[in-house]
């Protein structure tokens, strides 16, 4: 592909290119909303692409010890904001 040494500053030229580029990204658009509408839609036959269902991990158990002291620090937090409304409350 040759190249154009001197940049076109034609403004029909470039108003051509501009509308020419609008209708790109118009259509374009409009195909992104099919997309989008088809995702929207759940259809009850499953596509032969899709991937298998991925297992959802086990959830982690803490220890007791551990789970208490996760309470007794949220115990705290709460202490902490009922006290600091009272005093906003009672001012």
């Amino acid at each position: 592909m040759a190249r154009i040494s001197t940049p076109v500053t034609s403004e029909n030229f470039l108003q051509a290119a501009l509308e020419g580029l609008q209708l790109q990204k118009q259509r374009i658009e409009e195909q992104i909303a099919q997309v989008r509408s088809l995702l929207g839609q759940r259809s009850p036959v499953k596509s032969p692409v899709s991937a298998p269902a991925a297992s959802p991990k086990p959830r982690r158990e803490l220890s007791v010890a551990a789970r208490k002291r996760i309470a007794a620090a949220q115990k705290k937090r709460w202490a902490a904001y009922r006290k600091k409304a009272a005093a906003a409350k009672s001012e």
